[in-house]
């Protein structure tokens, strides 16, 4: 039998290493499927509920796997609905490769149905790849180009292949005039600054005695190079939401999160530093770095087209995190190390003390459970090797705050994107990319209705292809989009809009005991623990159901140690003061620092 477009593609996947596609069927991929069928389900086609959940599970599988994610879609439609976990790919810098169905080549032009202009509607998401297939003699080019520029530029890339082409015999590009010969080998590289610019960079951290430095995802393959150099400068390490795995927080002088959800010693670091140090992170909330000309900086950044962005550093360094730091390691002082060691010993002691009001905080009663204390119970009982993924909303401060990330812990969320929704598939995704190891994603309700109740399904239908069953699903369940609802007080001094803000009791556990997973329901602070384990505890994926106070706030960084440590549940006793005590409250300390206004997050 020849051998179609469609096998074609699917074998130059596995020669790729591809071991699994996340999908949704539809006829626009009628070709593809056929294929899949006589190629024995390899690579593995891995059906969703959903297109956007394909996107965002081929999303999850790259970020922790470390390696190229494909989602499928059929034309139309199918495509249309793959670009909100494309864009999540493209912000937060993550290799995919989307396979689009597109109506037969004859029937192009002629408004037929579910016919989309494609490549206009990929051009932004895709900018760096996007490409139409419609000879066989366009592969395996296209293909290749697809995967390599996925993988070097970390980014989405998207290849069309119209219905018919997908049934055409397979002709490679013959040795002749306009035909395009491929290869499939990607050797590593190393990107590497000048040694001028190393010294230059030298010279500027050896100038300080109050460094901080700056982590995003980027410093991940160099955990062990920036333990060295901080504790060499006597920094204080603070981290972007991405690069929350790329550094131990058991580590003394790690003052965790920056930003809106972040932590008062990160905010302090930055504000007090005389040096700044930013290793593969484009944080871009320039308001919770230090104060522009304040200090000196550098940046090191492995992409050209991110360096120099957020804070006038003195110095960018392009290239590689690890090797880079490899080599300006040894030009930091001897001096310097000297010089920095009471401040090393002021970061500690913030640290220690955050930890502190972190505890007394979550102990504080509220009603039914403080959202703070169902974070901060779950963290001595994760797995050293446990993945962890958050979706976006008032459970993202909770994630950032309290959960201490070591050994060989992973986590990560919507960085950049911050959309609602990609919890739940996330979690899938990093099952497959680690089916040995065990995922825990923290979801709100708000998350949960919009999709992640559909996306439970796939966990049930394929909970016994992973090795290691647990799939735990924490669901702050609040009735409430809580974080729009604090933007909305905090920016407005407005009480929360009911219409808008307002969501059904749904219950959760419940649902997932009617498909066959480990459900349960917690109301009372004593059980929460309890709750944790027995989920963690369960034989394969399992929902715990947490009901919790929606007025306890999201309080920001900059706010003071005192006003930390102090309850908030009081904010929203009675509703002839709600409005009232939520604009004094709040309003002046939050306002100028609410990234998005009432966007959801």
């Amino acid at each position: 039998m020849s051998t179609k477009v469609a096998d074609h593609i699917l074998q130059r996947l596995r020669a790729w290493d591809v071991d699994c596609v996340f999908g949704y069927p539809g006829d626009g991929i009628n070709g593809l499927l056929a294929a899949w069928g006589r190629a024995d389900d390899r690579p593995r086609f891995l059906q969703s509920r959903h297109e956007e959940m394909a996107a965002f599970e081929a999303v999850g599988y790259a970020k922790f796997g470390r390696r190229l994610g494909v989602c499928a879609a059929t034309s139309g439609p199918g495509a249309i609905h793959l670009l909100n976990g494309l864009y999540d790919a493209k912000l937060d810098h993550v290799p995919v490769l989307a396979l689009v169905g597109q109506t037969h080549r004859s029937a192009m032009g002629g408004s037929y149905q579910q016919e989309v202009d494609l490549h206009t509607l990929f051009k932004d998401v895709a900018s760096d790849f996007v490409e139409t297939v419609t000879v066989p003699e366009q592969l395996p080019n296209v293909l290749d180009r697809a995967i390599r520029t996925a993988y070097a530029r970390r980014c989405p890339t998207a290849v069309i292949v119209p219905g018919d082409v997908q049934e055409l015999d397979y002709r490679p590009p013959p040795h002749a005039f306009k035909m395009v010969p491929s290869s499939l080998d990607r050797s590593a590289w190393t990107a590497l600054p000048s040694p001028t610019a190393l010294e230059r960079a030298a010279d500027v951290l050896n100038s300080g005695t109050r460094a901080a430095v700056l982590i995003g995802q980027g410093a991940a393959g160099a955990r062990a190079e920036v333990e060295e150099l901080a504790e060499l400068l006597g920094a204080g390490v603070a981290k972007a939401l991405l690069g929350k795995d790329a550094l131990s927080d058991e580590l003394p002088y790690v003052t965790g999160a920056i930003g809106l959800l972040g932590t008062r010693p990160s905010y302090e670091l930055m504000r007090d530093c005389d040096t700044l140090l930013t290793i593969g992170s484009s944080f871009p909330y320039a308001q919770f770095l230090p104060e522009y000309g304040k200090v000196r900086a550098v940046q090191i950044d492995i992409d050209p087209h991110m360096i120099g962005m957020r804070y006038p550093y003195e110095v960018n360094l392009v290239g590689d995190a690890r090797a880079t730091l490899r080599r300006l390691i040894p030009l930091v002082s001897e001096e310097r190390a000297a010089a920095g060691r009471a401040w090393h010993a002021e970061v500690r002691a913030n640290v220690e003390r955050w930890h502190g009001v972190l505890d007394r905080r979550a102990r504080l009663a509220a009603g039914p459970v403080n959202p703070e204390y169902v974070a901060r119970a779950l963290d001595p009982l994760l797995p050293a090797d446990a993945i962890i993924t958050s979706d976006s909303g008032s459970t993202a401060n909770w994630f950032a705050r309290h959960l201490t990330l070591r050994g060989d812990m992973r986590a990560s969320l919507s960085g950049t994107l911050a959309t609602m929704g990609c919890g739940v598939p996330y979690a899938i995704g990093a099952k497959f990319a680690h089916p040995n190891r065990p995922v825990v994603a923290l979801v709100g309700d708000g998350a949960m209705q919009m999709n992640g109740m559909a996306e439970l399904i796939t966990a049930a239908k394929y909970r016994h292809r992973w090795d290691d069953p647990r799939l735990v699903v924490g669901v702050w369940n609040n009735r409430d989009l809580n974080q729009v609802t604090w933007e909305l007080r905090a920016m407005g001094g407005a009480p929360s809009f009911e219409p808008s803000q307002s969501l059904p009791d749904v219950p959760y556990a419940d649902f997932a005991r009617s498909i066959g997973l480990t459900g349960i329901r917690v109301d009372k602070p004593e059980d929460v623990t309890a709750g944790w384990r027995a989920a963690l505890d369960a034989e394969g994926p399992a929902v715990v159901e947490f009901l919790t106070d929606p007025a306890v706030p999201p309080i920001p960084p900059h706010a003071s140690w005192e006003q930390l440590e102090s309850t908030a549940t009081a904010l929203l006793k009675g509703d002839a003061d709600r409005g009232a005590v939520a604009k004094q409250g709040l309003k002046a300390k939050v306002q100028d620092f609410l990234p998005g206004g009432g966007r959801r997050r």
